[in-house]
């Protein structure tokens, strides 16, 4: 797999993804992209068999519980992968970190890729770490 971290995250974790044996890992940073709207990337990442990770997990899949409905990968036909890190307003670069090695960690024990899925790994109020994976497009 090849991710696209998102301008809301920091670069360093394309470093990690790297690190990790993803070598065609990058970032908006990286790109050029600085300050590119999130319909404007969506283009490239399904162009590029990139799988997007981002903290806006609403403007990409939507809602939970309205079958994926209003996200920019709610209608495409077939995508690379989304990967949401969920965390408090303010995450800092540990908890992405941490939040993006819980995602790596997972793919890593799973078959497959994620194809039209959604991976969210969400830190709640209690700290503890919520995995899900999930069709997108639902049907």
């Amino acid at each position: 797999m090849k991710f696209f971290i998102d301008e809301c995250l920091s670069a360093e974790l394309a470093k990690i993804a790297v690190a990790r044996g993803h070598p065609e890992s990058s970032c908006v940073k990286w790109r050029g992209l600085a300050g590119t709207q999130d319909w404007n990337l969506v283009p490239l990442m399904v162009a590029e068999d990139f799988t997007l990770v981002t903290r806006n997990s609403i403007d990409f899949r939507g809602r939970l519980g309205l079958g994926g409905g209003q996200g920019l990968y709610a209608d495409l036909d077939l995508h690379a992968g989304l990967i949401c890190l969920n965390g408090p307003v303010g995450m800092d670069l540990d908890m992405q970190i941490e939040l993006f090695e819980v995602a790596l960690e997972e793919l890593e024990g799973r078959e497959g890729d994620l194809v039209n899925r959604c991976l969210d790994v969400t830190l709640d109020e209690t700290d503890h770490i919520e995995i899900v994976v999930y069709a997108l497009p639902q049907s």
